[in-house]
């Protein structure tokens, strides 16, 4: 050993000399393209391959609530009763809970944040909620403390619920006026048959607490939507008599709140891949039909495992459902709730045909949706999601209504199956849900209306925007003008690009669908998205990654040249960008044949220009750099190389 070590030191110092020598002529490389940007290292909680680890827990809450809808003052009131569970390791003295409707007050956060001209995310500020009657019970302990600021409340308990499964207990009171402009999310519409409420974010709800940041308590601005734990909702709503009432869930009392008329039709729908009217256009205000001639209605239901619930009610309502087919060979429900004004073939009379065939789409491609029905609603809203149940624009029509609805339905995947944080990461439910929209569309009705995401290139001049911000920005403090691109479509190009043209559809499908079932129903974090596609695809896309999702950069890959050498050709490429991309090239001989020619990533390893020799009898023509036209290269005059080659 001693006479090893001895050798080794003379042997490192000779290497060590002959480096210091020569180290003018070391060329520096591109690693660090292709190294960690970020830290994605595995946990107890969340393992490096992308999975929960093996202490994973996440927290759960239960809502009964019982609420009424005035339609006089247009205000609701009722009690909600949550039970809380921790299963965090940890004792908690307290929890944080949403109160959304504060958002439409004078002082909000939201209100002083919102710009002078206004924007999408306007909302009304006469609202907020009244709050009474609070109790917050762990064992035999009741308090009444809480602390409310803006839009979130905090409760505080006599005793701490106990970690790994203690649980607590709190009711109140609330009430508050619904407002008219919900913030483009919910609110009230007046047609002429009555009124249409469009309630969300309805109830106080808890906050999550998790293992990345404990309690995320950002207030509610408007851009950044919702984080929500999983739990069981049995909800009543108490209307007037002359209106339909639509909900997340299943309803639990048709006998009492349908008439027979009513029920045989929902009977007739539950076995028709047609669409089936409960109440007709010509109906709406006949009330024979209804269960009940005056006074009030309570109609009741229920859901399981889910992170929210949202409901509509109104006199003004066509309703129509037809059944949903799912891959297990259970059944859903597929409905719709719109006034006349949005009624006609052109309009929502094909919404529950759209709503139908996109769920069954993705529970098909992706994963089986889990919840017992599908509502479509006409509101004064462009477009909104809550599980099971959407708010799309009553005066959508044609293309435009199926590509909301389409999008809306979709979001049931992502955040609703898979928690993400869409306050902080817009990306991971606006841009993955836009990508699997893409092929859903591609495939209604042999694409009748279509999709362009695989047009890329028509989205350069943003790219090229000394103003554009990357996809990690919080959605609260992205420009609007922006948020488009780095919610939407910039992940969703993403997304596509690896599907086809980085991994191929096997590889990514395979991933893809891994990464829904392992995370349906809790909380990925963007590492846990990042480690589970790299793991399940095997390959490594830190490159990928950190270029796409975490930058400003552009891709620019430029066919330079090709040479005629000792009857072959050197095809020499480079990357005049900031991400590199595997190379796709499309080679034409004289003979008119052609054939595809792939350079992987890694070229880009040892700098940023590669030669490769192509050994051919044949006499090429013409080289054409990403054929398909997949990539969003902001350069195209450098993607061909004409037939003017030269020899050596």
């Amino acid at each position: 050993m001693k006479l090893f070590s001895r050798s080794f030191l003379v042997l490192t110092f000779f290497s060590f000399s002959l480096s210091a020598v020569n180290a003018q002529e070391v060329i520096e490389n591109n690693q660090s393209d292709f190294g960690e940007f970020m830290d994605r290292s595995g946990n107890r909680y969340r393992a490096a391959s992308g999975h929960p680890g093996p202490e994973y827990w996440q927290n759960e809450t239960d809502y009964t609530i019982e609420a009424t809808l005035n339609d006089e003052d247009h205000s609701i009131s009722g009690k909600i009763t949550l039970t809380y569970t921790n299963n965090s390791p940890q004792d908690l003295e307290f929890i944080w809970m949403h109160l959304e409707q504060n958002r439409f007050t004078e002082d909000s956060r939201g209100t002083l944040t919102t710009p002078i001209g206004g924007n999408r995310y306007v909302g009304d500020t006469d609202g907020g909620y009244e709050i009474s009657n609070l109790q917050a019970k762990v064992k035999r302990s009741t308090s009444s403390k809480y602390l409310i600021n803006d839009t979130r409340m905090q409760v505080f308990f006599n005793r701490p619920i106990p970690a790994n499964g203690g649980e607590a207990t709190v009711s109140m009171n609330f009430s508050y006026k619904i407002p008219v402009e919900g913030m483009d999310r919910m609110g009230r519409l007046d047609v002429e048959d009555g009124t249409i409420y469009a309630m969300a974010q309805w109830f106080p709800r808890a906050a999550v607490f998790d293992d990345i940041d404990g309690w995320n308590v950002e207030p509610y601005l408007g851009a950044g939507e919702f984080y929500l734990d999983y739990g069981d909702y049995d909800f009543k709503i108490t209307a007037p008599y002359d209106h339909i009432v639509v909900a997340s869930g299943e309803l639990q009392n048709p006998r009492e709140v349908l008439s027979s008329t009513m029920r045989e039709r929902m009977e007739m729908a539950s076995k028709s891949d047609s669409t089936v009217f409960i109440v007709k256009p010509e109906e709406v205000n006949d009330m024979s039909i209804r269960a009940k001639q005056d006074g009030m209605l309570t109609w009741h239901f229920k859901m399981e495992n889910t992170r929210d619930v949202a409901f509509a009610s109104s006199s003004a309502f066509i309703w129509d459902a037809a059944r949903i087919n799912l891959p297990d060979g259970k059944k859903a429900m597929a409905q719709s709730a719109y006034p006349k004004e949005s009624a006609g073939q052109g309009a929502w009379g094909r919404s529950t045909e759209y709503s139908k065939y996109s769920v069954e789409h993705y529970a098909e491609k992706w994963f089986n949706y889990p919840y017992p029905v599908a509502v479509n609603v006409a509101a004064d809203i462009g477009g909104m999601e809550y599980p099971g149940l959407n708010f799309c624009g009553w005066q959508a029509e044609g293309e435009s209504l199926w590509g909301v609805t389409d999008h809306e339905f979709g979001h049931n995947w992502f955040p609703m199956i898979v928690g993400t944080n869409e306050r902080r990461y817009a990306w991971m439910d606006e841009g993955f849900n836009t990508f699997i929209n893409h092929y859903s569309s591609l495939e209604f009705n042999d694409g009748e209306y279509g999709s362009n995401l695989n047009q890329t290139r028509r989205l350069v001049s943003w790219f090229n925007r000394p103003t554009r911000e990357g996809i990690d920005t919080y959605p609260d403090v992205t420009n609007l003008r922006n948020l488009g691109m780095t919610a939407y479509y910039k992940p969703a190009i993403g997304l596509l690009l690896l599907r086809e043209y980085i991994l191929g559809h096997e590889r990514f499908d395979n991933a893809f669908k891994s990464y829904i079932e392992t995370w349906a129903y809790k909380h990925p974090q963007p590492k846990d998205f990042f480690n589970h596609m790299e793991n399940v695809a095997g390959e490594n896309l830190s490159w990928f990654w950190k270029g796409w999702f975490y930058g400003t950069g552009n891709i620019d890959i430029s066919l330079d040249g090709v040479q005629r050498r000792q009857g072959n050709y050197v095809i020499t490429v480079s990357n005049k960008g900031d991400i590199p991309m595997p190379v796709e090239l499309k080679l034409t001989y004289e003979d008119g044949t052609t054939e595809n020619l792939r350079l992987p990533v890694e070229i880009w390893q040892r700098g940023d220009t590669w030669s490769h020799l192509l050994e051919t009898e044949k006499t090429l023509e013409s080289v054409e750099l990403d054929p398909e036209k997949i990539l969003p290269d902001v350069n195209f005059s450098n993607d061909s190389w004409p037939t003017d080659f030269y020899n050596d």
